[in-house]
């Protein structure tokens, strides 16, 4: 459980943590170019750096009156380089811990080259498990039929020590004819030069770095020459064939203004953690995502200028300027000085609803009981213990609940969350308008607008559901009770052996619209009943008045009273009739049939409806699922269900 305690704890550390990152204080014209020097000076991205400003800069009217920025930039302390020293005793830095860790390993290599008159060796030393240099093995590749003399003692010495420079360590015997050639091409758009060369014969000298490059300046190429893919070719050569020795510097799109956000929005990524036996650990769902006033929520950063190209004779590519956005501004909510930076205006949780940033608060109590009394809160309401019974919790937000539920009503607008279980005793009712995680639900009457996650069983409850019932744990077990929802249930049991309580289980059409649509037949039927005795009180009373030409006073309200009672019912009924085609219309026309999904066993006795099509199991059935087809419920093999729309609580981890 997150309590303020913690939070108090977390933000001292992130205080202590704050206070080790240093800080520049840079002046320049612009803001951009204050981040940019300020991003030099750190040797990190811009994207990386954080500012307070000490001074804000004006441009002035026709250079009159120009003001300087003034800020104090500092680097996020998440992305402050990790200094490690290697294997070999090499120092790296990296702006990520899992970049240390992912070092490869490399063997050592060597290049053998002549060029002019000279046999030249460059070695490479091996990096972190790979294998040196066998000395003995460049010894013998250095003798050729070509080869004039070379220093045996220099080479063992540049194989053990290293060499990123070609060294000269003998003579051969030199045959212009003999030379490797090769032809620079460059395409039509300027944006490519490619060598190609063909390989020398015994004696023959191999083509050089300075070569290419005074090929390519020849040619006119002013740009976008890579000395690295120029120095990558005349050690490795790939002869007869076009490689790529020079591109054009492509222009950079200057990145838009965008968000980032100092908590978790993405909701696919804060799910229940499940054990390996199915069960999931409704401890770990106790993450909200809380903040305190003057947090800082997010941060916009600023749009970016493009940078331009050139093509390799140096002719202008355009790039485009990024495009500044707006900040997502919700409730609770303040900007910093900064001009960008979003810090929560109280303290509570932090939602990212409709795509604004918003705060809310949150009330947290240990129990609900007689020291609390019913608890009616505009937020987010955290009981650490339990709910006791004849007591009531309303949240215009989420409730959690760590202990158990008892003979009570929890109505929420968000999500509901109960760590143990629920235990209505026949008058519990919970209302959601989300979804509902629960350990168990026993006597309930449980309406939600999302999905319902049990993991252990449901049991005599009145149940329904705007998209799932889900059973995930190890027994998942459903007994007894009537259970709707609209698009499927999802269980491991079904029923009981040996019947018992009875087990109705409805798919494929909307619960509260069907249970309205029962209520108005019910209320249509009683008001028929009511019309009957009206009816015939009225014909007694009509006739007598028609023997006695008139009725006693009493008797002539008595008359009058029952006419009145009885058109009030017949415009009742007309408005009943009106809903009741309306839903029936909206059950038609719906287009989710709904599934049942078992596991395991559906025992005899349960009653499945799918789009109001019964089957009564006769014999226990084992992994079935039943569905809607031409009209009647079919039944098929069971295959695990996607749940992959199925998101953890709001705000949760």
């Amino acid at each position: 459980m997150v309590t303020l305690d913690a939070i108090r704890k977390d933000m001292a550390g992130f205080l202590e943590k704050d206070k080790e990152i240093h800080f520049i204080e840079v002046r320049a014209d612009t803001l951009d170019e204050a981040l940019a020097d300020a991003a030099v000076q750190f040797d990190t991205r811009v994207a990386n750096l954080e500012y307070e400003v000490l001074e804000r800069g004006f441009d002035g009217f026709m250079g009159i009156a120009k003001k300087p920025w003034f800020l104090k930039i500092y680097q996020n302390p998440d992305t402050v380089k990790k200094v490690v020293v290697g294997k070999n005793g090499e120092v790296i830095e990296s702006e990520d811990e899992e970049d240390i860790q992912k070092i490869v390993s490399r063997d050592g290599e060597y290049y053998i080259h002549h060029f002019g008159t000279d046999i030249m060796l460059k070695v490479l030393p091996p990096v972190g498990d790979g294998k040196p240099v066998d000395a003995d093995v460049v010894l013998e590749d250095l003798n050729r039929p070509d080869t004039a003399n070379f220093n045996a003692d220099l080479v063992r010495t540049l194989v053990k020590n290293g060499s990123e420079e070609y060294q000269v360590i003998g003579e051969y015997n030199h045959e212009a004819s003999a030379d490797a050639i090769f032809v620079i091409d460059i395409s039509n758009d300027e944006m490519k030069a490619t060598a190609t060369i063909n390989p020398p014969s015994i004696g023959g000298a191999d083509i050089t770095v300075e070569q290419i490059k005074k090929a390519l300046t020849q040619q006119g190429v002013v740009a976008g020459i890579s000395d690295e893919k120029i120095q990558a070719l005349v050690d490795k050569p790939s002869y007869n064939e076009p490689v790529v020795v020079a591109e054009a510097v492509l222009p950079i799109d200057g990145k838009d203004a965008y968000i980032t956000y100092n908590f978790e929005t993405d909701r696919s990524k804060i799910r229940a953690k499940q054990a390996a036996n199915g069960q999931v650990d409704f401890k770990e769902l106790n993450l909200i995502q809380n903040v305190v006033e003057g947090q800082p929520l997010a941060q916009k950063m600023l749009a970016e200028q493009g940078k331009p190209g050139k093509t390799l004779y140096g002719r202008y590519l355009e790039a485009k300027n990024g495009r500044d956005i707006q900040l997502p501004l919700g409730k609770n909510v303040r900007v910093d000085s900064d001009g960008r930076t979003i810090l929560a205006d109280a303290n509570g949780q932090v939602l990212l609803i409709n795509d604004k940033v918003c705060v809310e608060p949150i009330m947290e109590v240990d129990g609900v009981n007689i020291k609390t009394g019913n608890i009616t809160f505009l937020g987010t309401v955290i009981v650490k213990g339990a709910v006791e019974d004849g007591f009531n919790v309303k949240a215009s937000g989420n409730i959690e609940v760590s202990g158990t539920v008892g003979k009570c009503t929890l109505e929420s607008d968000g999500d509901i969350i109960v760590s143990s279980g629920i235990i209505g005793r026949d008058e519990g009712r919970i209302v959601c308008g989300g979804s509902l995680w629960a350990k168990f639900i026993q006597n309930t009457t449980v309406q939600v607008e999302e999905n319902i996650i049990v993991t252990d069983s449901i049991m005599n409850s009145e149940v329904s559901a705007q998209k799932k019932i889900i059973l995930n744990g190890k027994r998942a077990q459903i007994t007894g009770g009537n259970l709707f929802a609209t698009e499927a249930v999802i269980a491991k049991n079904i029923g009981s052996e040996g019947g018992g309580t009875e087990t109705v289980i409805s798919v494929g059409f909307d619960p509260r619209a069907k249970k309205r649509l029962e209520e108005l037949l019910e209320m249509q039927n009683n008001n028929i009943k009511i019309l009957d005795d009206l009816e015939l009180n009225i014909a007694t009373l009509d006739n007598m008045k028609k023997v006695r030409k008139s009725l006693p006073k009493e008797k002539e309200e008595s008359l009058v009273s029952l006419n009145e009672q009885k058109n009030e019912i017949l415009e009742e009924n007309i408005r009943y009739n009106e809903e009741i085609e309306k839903i029936q219309g909206r059950l038609r026309e719906l287009k989710n049939i709904g599934k049942v999904y078992a596991s395991g066993t559906v025992y005899s006795g349960v009653k499945i409806f799918v789009r109001d099509e019964k089957d009564e199991i006769r014999a226990d059935t084992k992994s079935v699922i039943f569905f809607y087809e031409d009209g009647f419920v079919r039944r098929g093999k069971y295959e695990q269900p996607n749940l992959e729309d199925i998101k953890g609580p709001e705000g949760y981890s």
